[in-house]
């Protein structure tokens, strides 16, 4: 959906029309929200404009601007980097500990999404430097939204912190449109741009992120964005059985290795008596 769009809009304008969608979509929730986060702590509200500035507006611009060189699977790269990134943060900030198994499960994990990601692994142009480097500015943010998401979460329940996302953001937004000189007409209005904006803001936007917050609020950040892995693999579904996309052996391999990691982690974490990661007992 966002490959289409960022091919005849600037990747600013398309951000700014997906968070205006949003902001409307959740109007109804955003008076009890601001209550709530003027009740909250200082660092909560930090987090919610790091969140909504940085890891909701700027990746989204980064993430969308990163299709407009290169091949479309390249942005891609940044769903194997976040997780790394979000390790060393919930470390840092949270004090989450991760035990000697998880590497067990992460590393695979992340070789496997590798393999998945690109079909020559060890030919990776520098045509694309570009673009990975625009992804891998969204990987970061993105990971910093991860474990911020957790911070936030802790007085904020997850409507309100989806409603502020995108309210901080929609305003960052139009600062970024604004200072990369991009136009905030939506222009061409086709009724198939307009169709795009609405699925991309209603379902990798809105309903996946209310999801992930609730889950997020009971969830190891590390572990969330370890499970945040699973995106290439339906990616990668979906290209094959509806788009008639073809994998490559080395894909293949890939994409099996990261769903026996992925799956076996959540079967260790039900199963085991000792957790591949765990939370300071004091949160």
């Amino acid at each position: 959906m966002r490959e289409p769009l960022a091919s005849q809009l600037p990747a600013a304008t398309i951000v700014v029309y997906e968070h205006l969608l949003l902001v409307g979509f959740l109007a109804p929730f955003l008076p009890s929200a601001v209550r709530a986060v003027w009740a909250a702590s200082v660092r909560t509200k930090i987090a919610v404009l790091v969140i909504g500035g940085g890891s909701s507006a700027l990746a989204a611009t980064l993430f969308t601007a990163a299709f407009t060189f290169g091949d479309p699977v390249t942005p891609q790269v940044l769903q194997k980097l976040q997780p790394l990134i979000a390790m060393t943060l919930a470390a840092v900030l949270l004090g989450e500990r991760m035990s000697r198994r998880f590497p067990l499960f992460a590393l695979p994990a992340l070789a496997g999404s590798w393999l998945l990601a690109f079909p020559d692994p060890f030919a990776v142009s520098l045509s694309t430097a570009m673009g990975a480097l625009l992804a891998f500015g969204a990987a970061a943010l993105w990971a910093c939204g991860t474990v911020l998401g957790r911070v936030a979460g802790a007085e904020l329940t997850a409507m309100q912190v989806t409603m502020l996302r995108f309210t901080v953001g929609l305003v960052a937004a139009v600062c970024i449109a604004l200072a990369s000189g991009s136009s905030l007409v939506f222009s061409p209005l086709t009724w198939s741009n307009v169709g795009l904006l609405v699925l991309l803001a209603l379902v990798p936007g809105l309903i996946s992120l209310v999801a992930y917050y609730y889950g997020l609020r009971a969830t190891p950040a590390t572990r969330a964005t370890l499970a945040e892995l699973a995106f290439p693999l339906t990616a990668a579904l979906v290209g094959v059985l509806v788009l008639g996309a073809r994998l490559d052996a080395s894909q293949w391999v890939g994409f099996a290795i990261a769903l026996v990691a992925v799956t076996g982690l959540s079967l260790h974490e039900r199963r085991s008596q000792q957790a591949a990661v765990t939370v300071r007992a004091d949160r």
